[in-house]
C-alpha cells in the first residue's frame, strides 16, 4: 500500500513542511485557549453581576412599615362599658406611642385593662389596671417586686420597686402600684426615672 501524499495547501501551492504544520497547530491551540479564556471571563463577569444584583435587591428592599400607634381612647371606652368601671387612658408625653390597649384575663381570674407604650426614648412602659384585684393578683402582676420607696403624686401614694439592678427584671425593671376603691393599678417599664414618673403622673391624673 502506497503512502498518502502530503496535503497541498492552497495558500502555499505546495505541501506544508513539518515546521509549518507545528506552527499552525500551535496557533490553533493558542486561539482556542484565548477563546476559552474570553468565555470564562464573560461567565465570571455575569456571575459577579448576578451576585451584585441580589445584594442590591436585599439591601434596598424596604423593611416592614412601623405599625400605626394604637388608639387608646376607643378601646378604653369599650373596656369601661364592659367592666362597669372607668379604666385609665392616660395622656402620655409627646413622642410616645401605644402598641397595645386591651382587656386581658389576668392572674387569679381578675379582669385587667392593659396599655403598653413605646416611649420617646424607645423604651417600654405600661399600665395595668386590675378591677377588683387582690394581693394575689398584685404579687403575680409585679412578680412579687420588693418595695424600694414610695411616691406621693397629687395626694395619691404609689409604692415603688426599682429593680434595674436585676437582669431578670425584664419589662418590670421599674414598677409602681397604687389602689383605688375598685382597682389596683401597676405602672411598669424599662424607661428612665423621668419617663416612668411621667406615666405615673398621667395615670394619677386619670384617678381624680
Amino acid at each position: 500500500m502506497s503512502a498518502k501524499p502530503p496535503r497541498v495547501v492552497a495558500e502555499l501551492g505546495r505541501p506544508e513542511t513539518p515546521e509549518e504544520i507545528a506552527d499552525r497547530k500551535a496557533a490553533s491551540r493558542a486561539r482556542h485557549r484565548a477563546n476559552q479564556t474570553l468565555v470564562n471571563l464573560v461567565l465570571s463577569l455575569l456571575a459577579s453581576l448576578a451576585i451584585v444584583a441580589v445584594i442590591v435587591i436585599v439591601v434596598m428592599r424596604p423593611g416592614p412599615a412601623a405599625p400605626e400607634p394604637v388608639d387608646v381612647a376607643g378601646p378604653a371606652a369599650d373596656a369601661s362599658a364592659s367592666l362597669g368601671v372607668d379604666v385609665v387612658a392616660p395622656d402620655v408625653p409627646e413622642g410616645w406611642g401605644a402598641n397595645a390597649a386591651e382587656l386581658r384575663d389576668g392572674p387569679a381570674g381578675i379582669a385587667q385593662w392593659f396599655v403598653g407604650y413605646v416611649t420617646a426614648d424607645d423604651q417600654f412602659a405600661s399600665v395595668t389596671q386590675g378591677v377588683g384585684a387582690d394581693a394575689t393578683w398584685l404579687a403575680a402582676t409585679t412578680r412579687e417586686a420588693t418595695e424600694t420607696g414610695t411616691l406621693d403624686v397629687d395626694g395619691v401614694e404609689w409604692t415603688v420597686s426599682d429593680q434595674r439592678d436585676r437582669e431578670s427584671a425584664g419589662n418590670l425593671a421599674w414598677v409602681a402600684w397604687t389602689e383605688t376603691d375598685d382597682s389596683t393599678l401597676v405602672v411598669a417599664g424599662t424607661a428612665d426615672d423621668a419617663e416612668m414618673l411621667a406615666l405615673v403622673e398621667a395615670v394619677t391624673a386619670e384617678l381624680g
